[in-house]
């Protein structure tokens, strides 16, 4: 004899899956009744004031120069929009850069057995923690920047190579060539290196031999880069001070100099702590296995702590590298010319506001997430794999 169980299903009222069906529904309608709402609003008011609300204006003249750039007074806003967002890129990458490598040092400090480095580091930690960015950073552009520098008459010019004042750094730079051909020149010489580097892996792993992938990669991407050097014309521009003037090499803007060590020295405040609890959370017995093979203490670090508190720090180093190029909108505080500031300048001219910030929104929205993207694929490629 069989018994069948035989299931009945509660009546649509009391069913949990529809509830939370229906919840969500109506949750949704709420949200998009309020937003629908708003937008009418916004239309109405702009119809009765006679603000335009299209994006016919990104067509219009900017009626603005962008210092240090070639962009024409009447080129169009549009044009103006990408100057402002690749200012904005140009401080937000090397920022990322230097925030990392000086992050990772003082983090290392704060776990240093030298009483000195390890105070040294806990005083910047705690020190630029606390400090808000936008105090630090008006500190930094006319307290150091503005009266701490030279004036132009007396700027320094270490070995000839550097100008430093008020004005700005003038630095070295290329001329001969096009950036586009420097850029494909070293990006073909890192992709060399990376097939190099994994070429001496794979003999190592056949041969045992010392693989020295480092070495031969630095081999073939200095080879290469200066093969392409001379191969394309380039030749060196040296600054130089003429009058009241910096000639030759590359300028760089005192307010883009002064975001950019306001910008580092608050992250770097920030991935330090980060560093610190990383390298805390790897097992203390992977160091004591890297000591009892009679690792040196740079090799216990490089080599073994180092890479796994690396892999953990991916996530919140993530979070730091978007909390500087959003804190980046600051510079218009000082008149850096990033997408903040041209959007702002763009409206005072007579763009509509409400258009002219929402493609400022979207831009900084598509820069976070390509980022946040980065970061997540870094994080599955570098991340432990557990069974």
């Amino acid at each position: 004899m069989t018994t069948e169980t035989v299931t009945v299903r509660p009546p649509l009222w009391r069913d949990v899956r529809v509830l939370k069906w229906l919840f969500q529904f109506a949750v949704f309608a709420v949200v998009a009744a309020i937003v629908l709402w708003l937008y009418g609003n916004y239309q109405l008011n702009s119809r009765r004031s006679g603000v335009a609300t299209s994006f016919g204006f990104l067509n219009n003249p900017a009626n603005f120069t962008i210092p240090e750039n070639s962009m024409a007074q009447l080129a169009p806003v549009r044009r103006a929009l990408v100057e402002g967002f690749l200012n904005t890129l140009r401080v937000s990458l090397v920022g990322i850069a230097l925030a990392t490598v000086l992050g990772i040092l003082v983090g290392i400090g704060r776990l240093s057995s030298n009483w000195l480095v390890r105070r040294l580091s806990a005083v910047y930690v705690e020190g630029f923690r606390n400090i808000p960015l936008a105090i630090l950073l008006i500190f930094v552009y006319f307290g150091v920047v503005l009266q701490g520098m030279p004036a132009i008459g007396e700027a320094w010019t270490p070995a000839g190579l550097f100008v430093f004042s008020n004005r700005g750094i003038g630095v070295p730079w290329f001329q001969g060539g096009t950036g586009l051909q420097l850029a494909a020149t070293v990006l073909a010489a890192v992709l060399a290196w990376w097939l190099v580097s994994r070429w001496r892996k794979r003999v190592f792993d056949r041969t045992g031999n010392p693989s020295r992938a480092g070495l031969y990669g630095s081999i073939v991407f200095l080879a290469i880069v200066v093969a392409g050097w001379f191969a394309l014309g380039f030749s060196v521009s040296l600054p130089e001070v003429v009058g009241r003037q910096v000639r030759g090499g590359i300028r760089v803007d005192p307010a883009y100099m002064a975001l950019l060590i306001a910008l580092v020295l608050y992250t770097a405040s920030h991935i330090a702590e980060i560093t610190r609890g990383s390298i805390q959370a790897v097992p203390r017995g992977q160091e004591e296995a890297a000591t009892a093979v009679a690792l040196s203490p740079f090799q216990r670090l490089w080599n073994v702590v180092l890479p796994q508190a690396m892999r953990i720090a991916i996530p919140p180093l993530g979070n730091q590298y978007l909390n500087l190029i959003k804190n980046s909108s600051l510079g218009a505080g000082i008149s850096y010319f990033e997408l903040t500031m041209v959007t702002r300048i763009a409206v005072a001219n007579g763009s509509p506001a409400i258009p002219a910030f929402t493609v400022a929104l979207g831009v900084y929205l598509v820069i976070s997430l390509v980022t946040s993207a980065a970061v997540n694929l870094a994080n599955r490629r570098f991340r432990l794999v557990e069974r």
